[in-house]
């Protein structure tokens, strides 16, 4: 058993060709991100377990298709590719407001003048004991007393009330 390795280039030399790496996290990338676009907006801004269970086995399956690589400088390649990627989709996404449409959910009204809309709340999963608690949560009480409650982009909801 070797305490130091003898051969470092062989540690943090990539040993699978860059672009492959580079195409291989970019598919990935751009991948997950689409499942996650079409199936994960939480209500209340909040990850539920269930959704913490499926992202790690995301990232297992992703870890998985990268391909078989023991070296340092695979797992850095694949990492600083991630990160571009997601600076650049936040950057393009702040200045191309088509993209931000792409990537991330609109707003969806689940309370219009003081009825639940069910459809809207089916299509989010939201269930009317977890849009009282919201509304408790934001200090009301009362359905009847809101104009509007929207299930904001990133999961949270906002409640509008009528003006007294």
């Amino acid at each position: 058993m070797e305490l130091v390795p003898t051969d470092w280039l062989k540690v943090f030399a990539p040993e699978t060709p860059i672009l492959e790496l580079i195409a291989r996290a970019c598919v990935l990338y751009l991948g997950i991100l689409a499942f996650l676009r079409v199936l994960l907006r939480r209500t209340g801004g909040e990850v539920a377990h269930m959704d913490l269970i499926f992202m790690l086995l995301i990232a297992e399956a992703a870890a998985h298709s990268m391909g078989d690589y023991h070296s340092v400088g695979d797992g850095l390649i694949v990492i600083i590719t991630f990160m571009a990627l997601n600076y650049s989709v936040n950057a393009f996404s702040f200045y191309l407001p088509s993209l931000e449409k792409l990537v991330e959910s609109g707003p969806l009204e689940v309370v219009r003048d003081g009825k639940p809309l069910p459809d809207n709340m089916r299509r989010e999963f939201l269930t009317e004991q977890e849009l009282m608690s919201c509304l408790r949560q934001n200090g009301m009480d009362d359905l009847s007393t809101i104009k509007v409650a929207v299930i904001e982009a990133k999961g949270k909801i906002s409640f509008v009330p009528f003006k007294t």
